[in-house]
């Protein structure tokens, strides 16, 4: 019988300006990190972090990250790393530029502190990487010893960034608990390597009670770039609720449907993570048998934020039946997490749930 396993990042900070005190946190954990950051990201961010690590007399070396994490990003920072003889990574961005920090300090064997300029995915405080090929073909997930050393997330920086990014991190979050029920019914594994804990099965259902209460307000809030008590916690759900509430609690059907979409060519690889895993989230309630009604709760929920509910806003309205068999084939391949939903369900039944939910949301 496995054991139960919780784990978390040792220290998470929230709040409006709260990067501007990094550099007090910084330098208890390293002398000289390296920074990883897109040009975006490292203009809006970049003279706020350097200020508060100049007063607190800690040098960095900064690295633009190219876009994918992808391991030879990894390698090629890490290689960076080396000359340079860094003692930390610090990650700022969006998921992609965290997993590829995550991995970058893992291969270093030095702490990492993560610093989320969106609420869009729940990657900032788990142990693991979604790791792509440099087309942005999902291979693996790549796992740690350990979480974090540090989550910082400023709610004033997150308000700023695009709504669709917002909205894109509530839909992700939101199949936290979906997929957590699964894994404990089935009594499947989760991302932590044991079973789900009481704790983890709690975090999970208040991310979803969260979203569904604050998530409207939230948005609108931050689509004027305000920063109010409905993004705080809508923010919290997003990254601390759902990060320990997936990796402790269990991933089933919606993320690997998700991955099983990464297959596909075309248009859908513009859409973002989140959007995906809506998409997924619907499918998993389709092949999980669940009524109509509470169907249609979830899809009129990811309506009012934008989210795509219909194959045509998944840029999929012309895919033949044989491309949605792939994405079956992926999101059931031996290893994946729909083995938490169920290890019967077939390629087939994915492809048939897709076209399902395109139904019903016509």
């Amino acid at each position: 019988m496995s054991n139960i396993i919780f784990t978390s990042p040792s220290k998470y900070i929230q709040g409006k300006d709260a990067l501007q005190s990094i550099g007090q946190h910084v330098k208890s954990i390293g002398k000289k990190p390296l920074i990883l950051s897109d040009e975006v990201v490292w203009g809006i961010t970049g003279a706020i972090i350097e200020e508060s690590l100049k007063s607190e007399n800690v040098d960095f070396h900064y690295v633009e990250f190219n876009g994918e994490a992808s391991l030879n990003e990894v390698e090629r920072v890490v290689n960076e790393g080396k000359e340079y003889a860094v003692d930390t990574v610090i990650g700022v961005g969006g998921g992609k530029t965290l997993d590829t920090a995550k991995a970058i300090a893992d291969d270093l064997a030095v702490s990492v502190i993560i610093v989320p300029t969106t609420a869009s995915t729940d990657a900032p405080t788990s142990a693991l990487s979604v790791i792509y090929s440099d087309d942005g073909v999902f291979e693996s997930y790549k796992f740690y010893d350990k979480n974090p050393e540090l989550v910082l997330v400023d709610t004033k920086v997150v308000a700023g960034a695009p709504p669709r990014l917002f909205a894109s991190g509530i839909a992700d979050a939101m199949a936290t608990w979906i997929e957590a029920r699964s894994t404990i019914k089935s009594n499947g594994d989760t991302m932590a390597g044991g079973k789900t804990s009481i704790a983890a099965s709690a975090i999970a259902e208040a991310c979803e009670k969260t979203l569904f209460a604050y998530g409207e307000a939230a948005l609108k809030a931050v689509e004027k770039g305000l920063v109010t008590q409905h993004v705080e916690a809508v923010v919290e759900a997003n990254t601390l609720l759902s990060g320990l509430g997936f990796e402790s609690g269990g991933l089933a059907g919606a993320h690997a449907i998700h991955n099983g979409f990464t297959v596909l060519e075309g248009d859908i690889h513009h859409l973002t993570h989140g959007e995906k895993v809506a998409y997924g989230t619907l499918t998993q309630l389709v092949l999980e048998l669940h009524p109509q009604y509470e169907i249609l709760k979830y899809i009129e929920f990811y309506r009012s934020l934008g989210l795509p509910t219909t194959l045509k806003e998944m840029h999929l309205d012309e895919v033949s039946y044989e491309d949605l068999l792939r994405v079956g084939e992926a999101a059931t391949k031996e290893g994946e997490t729909m083995g938490n939903l169920s290890s019967t369900i077939t390629a087939d039944d994915v492809a048939s749930a897709i076209l399902a939910v395109d139904q019903l949301s016509k």
